[in-house]
């Protein structure tokens, strides 16, 4: 299948060049770009694109007013091109709520070898979001009702159990609406989703200020307390160790895996190590399958796996592989997952694992 593309932004240089790298790419279509958002409606309405690339800052209409007005009229998968600066982070997280799939950084165009990279990283972050089509649509209609009360405070015993969460395309909003939900009183939450450096501090705040739970960017050795959450930082993997009776965040600069870094795997891994069954891991929307196999090391050193369903993940990449491995207890709605993890500490607390 030859996926269409649609490229927005003011710049020339950056249209011509992120146009070459769509063109000449197999399996992809360039259908036009567009310098700003009125003559990326047009193209829109002529074309009916797979996926637009959109920038942020453009002249008479924003990304971001012209994302809002796309999703109400004709919901289209959008990968945002966005600056790596605290304003740019912002901006972005602001669009992946109002429906971005994912984003790229602006391109570096002074290295040949960044740029191969970089079209490596645009073609796949377009593939992703083409896989998206249909839950980009099924989220601008009306809501499936899955949601199931939580309770606003959960007890917990000392600081023994643990929950991993992992998430990648489409997880930044999926790990605010299950975060939203979970009560005072959790047991210590450490996440890792796929961002790049300086939008992770950024996550973490805007999580910090909407949920129950005190989030933030890991910096290394914080000690995991219960009614906390911790987000791995980008660039950096998120290990879980003990130090004496504690359990502690510890950070890594080892290889990228499975092209992240930060990496699922290797947090899930160093939980099922530390942890066993004191652990409950939960992998939510991504590509590919990083997570599927640390969720199969916690399974089988006895933590409770679950994984987002199909049909509430913007893409049914990571979810998939691990229930493909046979990592997964149960997969559960996106709005369902607080509650069921709930009901599942509240089992153990009362020294019932079933």
């Amino acid at each position: 299948m030859t996926i269409s593309v649609l490229v927005v932004d003011d710049s020339a240089l950056i249209r011509q060049v992120l146009g070459e790298m769509i063109r000449t790419a197999p399996g992809f279509h360039l259908v036009g770009a567009a310098n700003d958002a009125y003559a990326a409606r047009d193209l829109v309405n002529a074309h009916a694109p797979d996926v637009i690339t959109l920038d942020i800052e453009m002249p008479r209409m924003d990304g971001l007013s012209f994302l809002a007005r796309l999703m109400k009229a004709r919901p289209t998968p959008v990968v945002m091109v966005s600056t790596l600066t605290e304003e740019g982070a912002e901006a972005t997280l602001k669009a992946l709520e109002l429906g971005a799939v994912d984003f790229v950084a602006k391109p570096r165009l002074d290295i040949r070898r960044n740029l191969e990279s970089y079209r490596e990283e645009l073609l796949s972050k377009l593939r992703g979001a083409a896989a998206a089509r249909d839950a980009i649509r099924r989220r601008a209609g009306p809501r499936s009702g899955t949601s199931r009360p939580v309770p606003t405070e959960l007890s917990v015993q000392g600081t023994e159990q643990v929950v991993a969460i992992g998430a990648s395309t489409g997880g930044t909003e999926a790990i605010k609406t299950l975060l939203e939900q979970l009560p005072i009183g959790m047991p210590g939450v450490v996440m890792t989703q796929h961002m790049p450096p300086g939008f992770t501090r950024s996550f973490a705040e805007r999580l910090d200020r909407s949920c129950r739970l005190k989030v933030a960017e890991v910096r290394g050795g914080e000690r995991i307390l219960p009614g906390h959450a911790y987000l791995a930082p980008g660039d950096r993997h998120l290990l879980v160790q003990r130090s004496g009776a504690d359990l502690v965040c510890q950070l890594s600069d080892a290889e990228p895996v499975h092209r992240h870094r930060p990496a699922v795997d290797v947090m899930f891994e160093s939980v099922a190590q530390c942890c066993g069954a004191r652990a409950t891991g939960v992998l939510l929307t991504g590509m590919g399958k990083d997570g599927a196999a640390g969720l199969l090391a916690m399974h089988q050193r006895g933590a409770r796996t679950l994984a987002q369903d199909e049909a509430s993940c913007v893409v049914y990449g990571m979810p998939k592989e691990a229930v493909r491995l046979g990592a997964v207890d149960e997969e559960v709605p996106l709005g369902a997952m607080a509650a069921t993890l709930v009901e599942h500490l509240q089992r153990v607390s009362r020294g019932n694992r079933v």
